[in-house]
């Protein structure tokens, strides 16, 4: 039999996919991708129509000088790098590196497959095919626009900003959507309103229900202050509460659909508390292949790069026998449940699923170490859930009249729980007031107190790296491959602070943006960046050339990063000199930018290396101890205002304080966009900043 080379891009792999070849079959891997632009230049050339040149990376010379050595013993040569665009494009390099297409005498193929088991692999070899330039053209545009963003961008950023800073093509866009985020939460003024609950008795019961206002005849009611909600008790005093309406019904659950990147990446977030980047190389690893006692190395998902639900008939049919066998025909789901499929799926892969179900998490749970198994359960208990019936809960709804108005009280019952005994999320929580079937229309029930309690309503929540993975995905921004260096990306070079899951801009965020705003517009424009994407899909799938797409993007990039060097040359950045003396050499100390933001630094660098932290006084006396409020940073860089006499005062606020007190609580007032607002919570008052 011929020699075969199989080539994949994980050395984790190698051992997983030699088991299944046997000993006609080398397996080697090529550790990702071997040729890129080079480091030192842009690589890309408009004179010559924006022909990429691809140099070896640097440290790849020996695997590849290894693999060639392989290649002159093979007859057939297997590319198996991962099934998607990235995928593509490293096994079209591999051909040109390794000089593929030169050797008349060898038969190069490519495959492809989902999963790494036995029969997907051996299954992809009864299949080869040649390599897609089309999908290797949507990864090249890729490569090209970003290196270009990049390169052009970052010097000015660099020569304003006066640091070794960059700018990327996504990265960009989700700092935006941070900072739009940020901006919307510091404009917002919160509004009162209350809430107002009769505990209720049935008679002979000895638990009161909790009964909510709702309104009148008319329809719903919000209680927006204290003198609406004394009018409503006032009209309350001495009126029977009689039960005017009881609906019963029943309400669905549908089962959940199986998991793409985008919402394994949300669920782990919010169930195990991993980060995008850590769920992603778990993910990696369960695909690869780990060692399962008594089943040797298994891969035990399938790939983890895909923005498609689908999943294929063999294995829905195992599911589906799994469940009956398991829980029962009834728990067993009637029909196909699927994510309608929007313009911007990419239905080549399946969903993200266990290889085989029958490797329930019990099964390898002394296999796997702990994170490794919660993410394999997750995605095990998700795929199951999803093959299963909807849970049925039973439902009872009450009106109780009150003179003019009503208060409604509402329970559910799980009556049948269907795929919720395999997974139950995040947000299921059984209602109380189960008594309420018992109640009849007509009942008295005796009023025991009624509670009142003020609210304000609360600002946009700040991003956590699950719902800014949610929202890049609905807006069409990145693709399920870039999520997660996106948000690495813009925390490592501390755009982004992530303090308690949450992600907030820091100070050189903020600058950063507002340059990109100001001299970049499209390039941090979320429907230019879309857009993009969509361009980018129909490269890969060969309806446009992907040289159109660079020759339209490049003229306008150029042309904004030539406008922005001629304003930069009009403006001289020169180091902003303070008061504050240095006190090894007598020099004023100069206001410098680092990773951190400002600091002080002496201008006799560097016979005098003096720096300090640099406090921006805001004008405005501290509210405790009338010293200067400054400008602050938490250790991750997120901006807060503080008392200079710290730690000897421990003011702190989030917001921007007024050196205008509140005329209702006399608390201090916070800057809230263009309106100044009662720091006291409880007081709630606002007005115009212009209001004097």
């Amino acid at each position: 039999m011929a020699n075969c080379l199989v080539i994949v891009e994980s050395p984790a792999k190698v051992k997983t996919i030699k088991k299944f070849l046997g000993t006609s079959y080398e397996v080697d891997a090529s550790n990702g991708h071997v040729r890129d632009l080079p480091k030192s230049q842009l690589g890309i050339s408009p004179e010559q129509d924006f022909e990429p040149k691809y140099i070896t990376i640097r440290g790849k010379g020996d695997i590849l000088a290894k693999l060639r050595k392989e290649v002159k013993k093979a007859d057939k040569i297997y590319l198996a790098t991962d099934p998607d665009r990235e995928g593509e494009a490293i096994s079209w390099h591999l051909v040109k590196a390794l000089k593929l297409d030169e050797q008349k005498d060898k038969q190069v193929y490519r495959i492809s497959f989902n999963e790494i088991t036995k029969n997907a692999v051996k299954a992809s070899l009864k299949a080869p095919r040649e390599i897609d330039m089309d999908l290797v053209d949507a990864q090249q545009t890729r490569r090209i626009l970003d290196r270009m963003v990049g390169y052009m961008i970052s010097p000015i950023l660099w020569a304003k900003v006066k640091r070794g800073l960059s700018a990327g093509r996504v990265q960009s866009v989700a700092l935006r959507m941070i900072c739009d985020r940020e901006e919307e939460i510091n404009a917002f003024i919160p509004e009162e309103y209350w809430n107002l609950e009769a505990d209720l008795k049935q008679q002979g019961s000895k638990k009161a229900l909790a009964a909510k206002f709702y309104g009148n005849k008319e329809g719903k009611i919000s209680i927006r202050n204290k003198e609406e909600l004394d009018g409503i008790l006032k009209d309350l005093e001495g009126r029977d509460y009689v039960v005017d309406e009881v609906k019963n019904g029943e309400r669905i659950k549908k089962a959940p659909i199986p998991f793409t990147t985008s919402t394994l990446q949300q669920e782990a977030s919010k169930v195990l508390n991993f980060s995008t980047q850590k769920t992603m190389r778990l993910a990696q690893q369960l695909y690869e292949g780990v060692e399962v006692k008594g089943h040797g190395t298994v891969g035990l998902i399938t790939y983890l790069r895909t923005d498609s639900t689908r999943i294929a008939e063999e294995a829905d049919t195992a599911a589906r026998a799994f469940i009956e066998a398991q829980y029962g025909s009834k728990y067993v789901a009637s029909g196909e449940q699927a994510k309608k499929s929007g313009a911007k799926i990419q239905d080549a892969h399946e969903a993200i699923r266990p290889t085989d179900i029958s490797l329930t998490p019990v099964i390898v749970k002394e296999s796997l170490q702990r994170d490794l198994f919660r993410l394999y359960q997750l995605i095990w208990k998700r795929f199951a859930a999803s093959r299963m019936q909807s849970a049925v809960y039973e439902t009872t709804s009450v009106k109780v009249a009150a003179g003019d108005y009503y208060f409604t009280l509402a329970a559910s019952k799980l009556a049948f729980d269907g795929f919720m005994s395999v997974y139950i999320q995040e947000d299921e929580k059984e209602e109380s007031n189960a008594l309420l079937g018992k109640l009849e229309k007509g009942s008295v029930l005796t009023l025991e107190k009624l509670d009142s309690s003020q609210h304000f309503t609360q600002p946009p929540a700040h991003f956590t790296e699950a719902s800014l993975v949610k929202s890049m995905e609905e807006q069409g921004i990145g693709r399920p491959s870039t999520y997660a260096p996106t948000i690495t990306t813009i925390i490592a070079r501390r755009y982004v602070a992530k303090e308690n899951k949450n992600l907030y801009v820091t100070e050189l965020g903020e600058v950063v943006n507002s340059m990109m705003k100001q001299s970049f517009p499209s390039i941090v424009d979320i429907t230019f960046t879309a857009n993009l994407e969509f361009l980018l899909d129909k490269v890969g799938d060969g309806s446009v050339p992907w040289k159109t797409v660079v020759r339209n993007f490049y003229p306008d990039l150029k042309e904004a990063v030539d406008k922005a060097e001629v304003e930069l040359e009009s403006v001289t950045i020169a180091d902003e000199v303070t008061e504050e003396i240095c006190e090894l050499c007598g020099r004023n100390m100069v206001i410098k930018y680092g990773p951190h933001g400002k600091f002080l630094a002496c201008p006799g660098f560097p016979e005098c290396k003096n720096t300090k932290p640099y406090l921006e006084k805001i004008g405005v006396p501290c509210p405790k101890c009338g010293k200067d409020v400054v400008i602050k940073k938490t250790k991750k860089g997120r901006i807060y205002y503080g008392c200079e006499a710290n730690p000897e005062c421990d003011f702190m606020s989030w917001q921007r304080p007024s050196t205008e007190k509140c005329p209702k609580c006399g608390a201090y007032m916070v800057e809230k966009g263009n309106k100044l607002l009662c720091s006291n919570e409880q007081c709630g008052y606002s007005t115009s900043k212009n209001t004097k």
